[in-house]
């Protein structure tokens, strides 16, 4: 009997052994793949990242770029803080956004319809689509104008008019996925921001540090206000309706079309969406951050504290470009805002579609999927029409992310309730520290919203 214990102990060591061994020479393997080809690993990195990392680049669209360099001109180096508190609460939301799109199957909507009353889900969808309808509008009009640095001789209707037609045929007829893809690229031109750093002569790298680790506030009504433009284009409530339901489109893609086939999930489906939304969101805040920091060692230093137009913006990026600012200025808006208005409109859309019932999602065609189109088409003509009522392209943009920074704290609430409930959630429910950091982020919005109603009185 003993001896039969002690083989079997001896077996059992062995294959334990055997297993570290296994793992070991994995693990080494692993490390000279990544070190014989770094290019091909960064790449093959490059292409595993999803909805996490599109987001993120939508995030940057025009009026995150409008929002931060008015900061950065207007208030120097005082908000660089921002970034780095942002970051990991934007972070935690969207994998909230995420894991509930995973866990659930559903879109964020669909959630909000199962699990509150109908008023709550029909002041939701209504807010979201008049937030997204504005905020599109506003980057419209901001593409409209960096385009005509280039060729000024283009009226603005026409490139308010062309933009919406190219969206709507990008969103109707070509898979969201498969273009934004290849526009993920042409938003990387926001990077010159973080190149252009590096290029400015003495640039200020002390009052940088100290302008992203101390906090700053003059309680003005202006710096109120645009730091609840900064909150809202950086949490914004688009980004959680869109990360939700594109978990939930990328499983309906690989075959799992009934909510039970989406509900099975794996760990490492879980891994892979975290990798992919913390990069995401790390560009992001990094973009965001320098910004803010380019702009206030150019234009800030240079005593132009009040962007009004997109040449404004465009300055910034002299120090690097010279006279071709203005051509990576443009590129970059128009990059960013072919990324983020079909991510606006769809999110809308997606919103509206799940409070009534509607077949939802861009892999649909145009025709079984009328009414989900017809409120990203209802959202695009409000967004043209509002350029014309006499409102100033950049002054927009950070309208349009103020007009965020209201709506996304009643969002957030419950976001946190959903994602916390275990029952919903099963064993992807939030861990309590995540819980905190949700309610946090809550907490700093609605001080934000109310702080700003309060300015306005």
């Amino acid at each position: 009997m003993k001896e039969n214990s002690s083989e079997s102990l001896e077996k059992e060591a062995e294959k334990i052994v055997n297993e570290a061994v296994k793992a070991e020479k994995e693990g080494i393997e692993a490390i000279e793949k990544v070190a014989k080809h770094p290019v091909k690993e960064t790449r093959q990195f490059w292409h595993n990242l999803g909805p996490g990392l599109t987001t993120g680049a939508a995030d940057d669209d025009p009026s995150g770029v409008g929002t931060y360099s008015q900061a950065g001109s207007r208030y120097g180096y005082q908000l660089l803080w921002l970034a780095p508190l942002t970051f990991p609460l934007m972070a935690i939301v969207q994998e909230m956004c995420a894991r509930i799109g995973l866990a659930t199957g559903r879109g964020l909507a669909a959630n909000i319809k199962k699990y509150f009353p109908r008023w709550v889900l029909y002041l939701v969808a209504l807010l979201v689509l008049s937030a997204n309808s504005f905020n599109i509008g506003a980057n419209l009009g901001a593409m409209a104008e960096s385009t005509q640095l280039l060729l000024p001789y283009l009226p603005f209707w026409f490139l308010i008019l062309s933009f919406v037609l190219i969206s709507l045929f990008l969103q109707i007829f070509i898979s969201y996925p498969k273009y934004a893809k290849y526009l993920k690229y042409l938003a990387l031109i926001l990077l010159v921001y973080v190149i252009t750093a590096f290029t400015i002569k003495d640039f200020p790298w002390l009052e940088v540090l100290k302008g992203g680790i101390m906090p700053k506030f003059s309680f003005t009504k202006e710096q109120i206000i645009l730091i609840c433009g900064i909150l809202g284009t950086t949490i914004s409530p688009y980004l959680f309706f869109w990360e939700t339901s594109q978990e939930v489109e990328e499983k309906i893609s690989e075959g799992k079309e009934t909510i039970a086939d989406r509900q099975e999930i794996e760990e490492k489906e879980m891994r892979k969406m975290r990798v992919d939304v913390w990069t995401g969101m790390f560009v992001s805040n990094l973009v965001m951050f320098f910004i803010i920091a380019v702009c206030a060692a150019t234009l800030f230093s240079s005593g132009i504290t009040n962007i009004n137009t997109a040449a404004d913006a465009a300055a910034a990026l002299k120090p690097l470009a010279g006279s071709y600012a203005f051509l990576l200025f443009a590129l970059g808006i128009i990059g960013t805002g072919l990324l983020g208005i079909p991510v606006l409109a769809g999110s809308a859309s997606y919103a509206v579609s799940e409070t009534f019932g509607w077949k939802e999602g861009l892999y649909l065609k145009f025709r079984k999927g009328i009414y989900f189109y017809g409120i990203i088409i209802l959202s695009m003509i409000i967004g043209l029409l509002i350029n014309f009522l006499g409102i100033n392209p950049i002054k927009a943009l950070i309208y349009a992310a103020v007009a965020n920074g209201l709506v996304a704290p009643i969002i957030l609430i419950l976001i946190v309730i959903i994602s916390s409930n275990q029952k919903i959630m099963n064993s992807y429910h939030n861990s309590k520290p995540i819980k905190v950091f949700g309610w946090l982020a809550t907490g700093i919005m609605i001080i934000a919203g109310i702080a700003t109603i309060i300015s306005f009185f």
